[in-house]
């Protein structure tokens, strides 16, 4: 069920054998994400249960959902930009049907995250089901 841009991901990952080779790839594909305009970096679209500040700015047009993001943390940006990947593009009522814990540890990413990092991707997904759940 993951998008085409996630199984990139996952490709891409099949080919980097150390971890920090895979940290360092989770980074790069947050610099290269477009940063959330200022204007959005407001108290609605901030997600609470992080460790870092992060901001979701979701939308919605013609029953696709996709969503924009940020973040103060390097890492914090990248899982965002991945997160992106498994989700933009989708129809709204498919999105609350992506395991999104599955789709990343096909990555890793479960096993390496500190407990922190882990329930802040939660409380990101959490957001994402929600407003894709309240538009279906």
């Amino acid at each position: 069920m993951a998008t085409e841009a996630f199984e990139e991901i996952v490709s891409d990952f099949d080919f980097l054998e150390d971890w920090e080779d895979r940290y360092r790839y989770v980074i790069d594909y947050g610099r290269r994400m477009e940063p959330l305009d200022d204007a959005l970096k407001v108290p609605a679209t901030k997600v609470d249960g992080c460790a870092s500040q992060v901001w979701l700015h979701p939308q919605i047009e013609e029953r696709q959902f996709r969503f924009d993001g940020d973040s103060d943390a390097m890492i914090v940006r990248g899982l965002i930009a991945v997160l992106r990947a498994l989700y933009n593009g989708l129809p709204v009522d498919e999105v609350a049907r992506v395991d999104a814990q599955a789709e990343l540890a096909r990555l890793g990413l479960d096993e390496h995250l500190s407990a922190q990092r882990s329930n802040g991707v939660r409380a990101m997904v959490g957001r994402i089901r929600g407003v894709a759940t309240e538009a279906a």
